[in-house]
């Protein structure tokens, strides 16, 4: 599964995804695998968490691009098996609203084995943070993980993101040393990443992933 990147800016209205109106924070929260429905709530939360994730590295113009629906565009040929590979995409719900998503797969990394794992993508809507979401959606993409028989799981969080850093290292993610550039602008604007790496190996461990968010 490949993360989903930003597109020409569309004009859709997305008053259906109305995240002001959560019934409590611990009400019937959930995580679960992603159904095709689920794509443009996905693009939604999406779009808002990159806007936000980008704004201190990007310039204005550029983060407008993020928008819903080339994500939502990108998940629902995911979902449809497109580009799945081994890769899933989970949600994280309040009630029945999407409000958090997760994808997991197998690690592109050139040096990276049969073992590894990769969270592609992790964010939670700026409404529903501080209720668990994020940690739930990491415990799951472990499970996932060490059901697909991956003993090693990493990420590449933007350098720049002190809070996705810190939330990720609580859950036992560190630097491994690698880094890279990628591009993320239509005018080849790129941003820095770094590598954290953790072992998933014990599925018995209840530290591998700690409740931190």
């Amino acid at each position: 599964m490949s993360q989903p990147h930003h597109h020409a800016p569309d004009h859709e209205d997305h008053s259906q995804h109305d995240h002001s109106q959560q019934a409590g924070p611990l009400a019937d929260a959930s995580v679960r695998v992603a159904r095709l429905s689920d794509a443009p709530a996905v693009g939604f939360v999406q779009a808002v968490v990159f806007r936000e994730a980008y704004a201190a590295v990007l310039a204005p113009e550029v983060t407008e691009q993020f928008q819903p629906q080339p994500f939502a565009s990108a998940w629902r040929a995911t979902l449809q098996g497109a580009a799945s590979g081994d890769g899933v995409l989970l949600v994280a719900c309040a009630g029945e609203q999407v409000v958090g998503f997760a994808a997991v797969g197998a690690s592109s990394d050139p040096d990276a084995g049969d073992e590894t794992a990769e969270l592609l993508v992790l964010g939670v809507h700026p409404d529903a943070r501080r209720q668990g979401h994020g940690s739930r959606l990491l415990h799951a993409v472990v499970d996932t993980a060490r059901a697909r028989g991956r003993s090693v799981l990493t990420a590449w969080p933007l350098a720049s993101a002190e809070e996705v850093r810190a939330f990720l290292a609580a859950a036992g993610l560190a630097p491994d040393g690698a880094h890279r550039d990628r591009v993320v602008g239509p005018e080849g604007e790129t941003v820095t990443e770094v590598r954290l790496t953790a072992s998933v190996q014990d599925p018995t461990d209840d530290r591998a992933v700690e409740e931190s968010q």
